[in-house]
């Protein structure tokens, strides 16, 4: 990597529920509000729900499509918005700074369609 300024901007598939379904079985995540519409309606929501780990690996996927994997040091968010099943979610990782050891920080944001932050976070890429 240069010494530019990273960034990161990318635009995912939808959401699908497949993708919900293999994502509980690959983690272990079996909460039924990810796959039974019927649990999902009678809990009050419209329809079944991305698990918000799975967003946050689709962010760090993007961040290191750019970044190799080994130079990520530590990656964080919090989750701000239910990602709703065919949402459209674009990753925008921006870098933010420098520590002194010369590592970089980037701002984390995913964002669905209609521009609403599902999920903001940090990561730090390592010097080198």
């Amino acid at each position: 990597m240069s010494g530019e300024p990273i960034r990161v901007v990318a635009e995912m598939p939808p959401i699908t529920r497949t993708q919900l379904a293999l994502y509980g079985g690959a983690s272990g995540d079996h909460n039924p509000i990810h796959i039974d519409i019927d649990f999902a309606k009678a809990a009050g929501f419209p329809d079944v729900f991305a698990h918000g780990m799975l967003v946050m690996g689709l962010a760090a996927r993007a961040v290191t499509g750019v970044v190799p994997l080994a130079r990520l040091k530590s990656y964080g968010v919090r989750f701000t918005a239910i990602t709703q099943v065919h949402d459209r979610l674009t990753v925008e990782a921006v870098e933010t700074g420098v520590t002194e050891a010369g590592d970089r920080r980037l701002d984390v944001t995913v964002r669905d369609q209609n521009g609403q932050v599902k999920v903001q976070g940090e990561a730090l890429i390592a010097a080198g």
